[in-house]
């Protein structure tokens, strides 16, 4: 009876502390969810925190229907469970278990969320759930967990003595592999799909563009290193009750745990004053992470200096493979990659290497238990990987993943959870008057930014065309007034910053009607970002199309996003938003004003030219496609062109003035336009601008230009 009784009370207590290990686990997804909030900048914090809740209640819901059946069902040959779909049971044993797998199951889902941030699609992120939770990590967990559950079922148990013909164990788990809490099994198979997506994805627009290195840092480094902390603190019960009872190998994995975590973040405090001399926040928050995530498999089987030393090497590792990453620009906002794959790649390999054998119990010789940890890191890795990668590359061809140029610079905050703002609204109603050619739809308008400008005349335009359109008698009496409100709508194009300060100058003559042609000038601290643009075509529709592209180049230019990779995101943009058969041919680029070097793309543009002190003007033609005409796979379609001016003036100018006539009545061409600008050379360029215009006028006749003339110089 006694016997009975200990028995009793030690299910019990076992079972409470599963429990209690599962709340703490739990907790970890709060730890996620302030980790990458604090990582990602502001304007997609609503978005990240949002994808850290609702991964949560999909991986459950998913893991339940069909993911715990062909984790832990009965094993199809090791591969795969084929029951236990729909989980039910009245074993409060088993259900607690399920608990337990449920909360690893979301954990290994979140880590995507993280490595995907700021332009990935909210949508697309929960396919990505549905396919981590349920099939990618049940499928792979059940080639190694799978007998952690079965073996314990009485039923099956005696089913299989009773057939023979059915196994309880995974293929892996067969073979000895081990994987005690997931280094492996839960953090490669998350850091697996998180680099497929990237890769997929792409990096964040403007992220490696030579003004950003460096300067993508997160909305708030003490969130993040708070999220550190809770994760440390639930990793206690990812580990623990990992060892599904409370025995005296507890105490072990607790303390391996507290240690490798706690090297590791000396460790990343090491490296951080060792290359920068400070200590550096996101070192200090990927060193424990990696530590514990590398003591995660053989934390039950390690000696504590032996768990010290799997946490450093983490560490080291968590950092290499971070700045590798970086190197070859693949984008991962959290380090998801660097410290759940990699370090948990080595964690693995590290129970083969430095585990007590008597502990693991597979009978095994230590290159024996090597090889075979070998071979289960490889063979998760490829499944991992490889069928992630295949699915979200043909899921990225019927239904894309990332969000447009726009909405990731506007913000996912706006972009997916409607937050609003005057800029986001107008633009949604260009692209809705767009498809509709709804001449009753209205912007919002506000005089007191520079979007609400652009809405009121644009609204104002919009109720004249509209009335003409009903009215078309009277069109003749009412087209000076057209002209005169397309002039002030594409004056609102133009440049409003003081620019006093910085050696750039532009002028833009309508000509008749709304036109494609703009300028723009946006200043930095140090440098100044410029376009001149024109777009194909006349009226409303250009007008649109000018806006969209004056809007991607304005908040392209405030990340500092580099000129060929604004005019690839910009490209592709319009091409997937433009009115048919309309296109884009412009010259955008940088002039920093401490180096004197001016960079700059040509995408389908008149020639840039260059003039020296002596009066000698070199021509830089170009071979890139206009915007908008092609879909572009690649950023260096684009190329960049760079020189120091040394005292040289650059000019830019649209077919306006190369179209125009001389008094023979003949286009005067880009060598005709060299020699008006030399003609009107001057000092001063705003004045020489301003000759130039009306020297162009002058010879065109009656005072009209036969098309828009827009102009810019830079340079002293």
């Amino acid at each position: 009876m006694d016997n009975v009784d200990l028995e009793s009370v030690k299910s019990f207590v076992d079972t409470l502390w599963v429990i209690d290990c599962a709340i703490l686990v739990f907790i970890m997804q709060a730890g996620f969810m302030c980790m990458e909030t604090g990582l990602s900048r502001h304007k997609n914090s609503i978005n990240v925190a949002l994808k850290n809740a609702a991964d949560f209640g999909v991986a459950v819901v998913i893991f339940w229907i069909f993911g715990f059946g062909l984790m832990f069902g009965t094993s199809w040959n090791g591969f795969i469970g084929t029951d236990l779909f729909f989980f039910k049971t009245e074993n409060a044993e088993y259900m607690t278990y399920f608990v337990f797998q449920a909360m690893f199951v979301a954990t290994a889902a979140t880590i995507v969320s993280g490595a995907v941030a700021e332009r990935m699609k909210f949508n697309g992120y929960l396919i990505i759930t549905v396919l981590a939770t349920g099939i990618i990590y049940p499928i792979v967990g059940h080639w190694a967990w799978s007998s952690s559950y079965l073996n314990n079922v009485d039923a099956v148990r005696q089913l299989l003595a009773v057939t023979g013909n059915l196994k309880s164990t995974g293929w892996l788990t067969d073979m000895g592999f081990v994987d005690f809490a997931g280094s492996t099994i839960v953090h490669s198979v998350g850091g697996w799909i998180a680099l497929a997506a990237v890769l997929i994805l792409g990096p964040r627009i403007g992220k490696y563009s030579e003004a950003n290195k460096g300067k993508f840092t997160g909305s708030s480094f003490p969130l993040a290193v708070l999220g550190t902390l809770i994760l440390w603190f639930g990793w206690f019960g990812f580990n623990g009750g990992s060892n599904g009872a409370m025995d005296e190998t507890v105490p072990l994995i607790l303390i391996n745990t507290f240690l490798a975590a706690a090297f590791g973040l000396l460790t990343g405090l090491g490296i951080s004053f060792a290359f920068f001399k400070k200590p550096d926040p996101y070192y200090v928050i990927l060193g424990p992470l990696a530590g514990l995530v590398a003591i995660t498999a053989g934390c039950n089987s390690m000696t504590s200096v032996t768990a010290i030393f799997v946490g450093i090497i983490g560490a080291i590792i968590s950092i290499f493979v971070n700045e590798i990453l970086n190197k070859f620009e693949i984008d991962d906002v959290v380090g998801a990659v660097p410290v759940h794959l990699a370090a948990g790649i080595w964690g693995t390999l590290a129970v083969g290497l430095f585990s007590d054998l008597e502990l693991l119990g597979t009978g095994l010789t230590r290159l024996e238990q090597i090889e075979v940890q070998f071979i289960g890191v490889i063979s998760i890795g490829a499944f991992s990987f490889f069928g992630s990668y295949i699915l979200l590359k043909i899921l990225n061809y019927f239904y894309p993943l990332r969000v447009s140029p726009l909405h990731e610079e506007l913000g996912l905050n706006i972009a997916e959870h409607n937050a609003t703002s005057v800029e986001h609204d107008l633009i949604k109603i260009l692209e809705k008057q767009s498809d509709s050619g709804d001449l009753t739809i209205r912007g919002p308008q506000d005089p007191f930014t520079a979007g609400g400008v652009i809405g009121l005349y644009y609204n104002k335009l919009m109720s004249k065309l509209e009335q003409s359109e009903s009215e078309r008698k009277i069109w003749s009496d009412r087209i000076s007034n057209e002209v005169k409100l397309a002039v002030k709508v594409q004056e609102n194009f133009l440049p409003k910053r003081n620019l006093e300060n910085y050696p750039v100058h532009g002028i833009n003559l309508a000509a008749r009607e709304v036109s494609g042609d703009f300028f723009s000038f946006y200043p930095h601290n140090d440098s100044v970002y410029f376009i001149i643009a024109d777009v194909a075509g006349k009226g409303i529709h250009a007008g649109m199309v000018m806006a969209k592209a004056s809007t991607l180049f304005e908040i392209m230019s405030r990340d500092k996003v580099d000129p060929d990779e604004m005019m690839f995101h910009m490209n592709n943009d319009l091409f997937l938003t433009k009115t048919g058969g309309m296109f884009v041919t412009c010259i955008l680029g940088e002039y920093n004003t401490i180096t004197d070097e001016i960079r700059w793309v040509n995408g389908g543009h008149q020639p840039a030219v260059i003039r020296n002190e002596n009066g000698e003007y070199k021509q830089f033609e170009s071979n890139s496609p206009p915007m908008g005409v092609v879909s572009q796979k690649d950023k260096s379609v684009y190329q960049i062109n760079r020189i120091k001016l040394n005292g040289h003036r650059f000019y830019a100018f649209t077919d306006g003035l190369s179209e125009s006539e001389n008094e023979n009545g003949q286009e005067i061409g880009i060598e005709g336009s060299i020699q008006v600008i030399e003609k009107n050379f001057n000092i001063d360029v705003k004045k020489q601008l301003s000759e130039i215009t009306k020297d162009v006028i002058k010879a065109a006749g009656n005072n009209k230009l036969s098309d828009d003339l827009t102009l810019i110089s830079i340079g002293r």
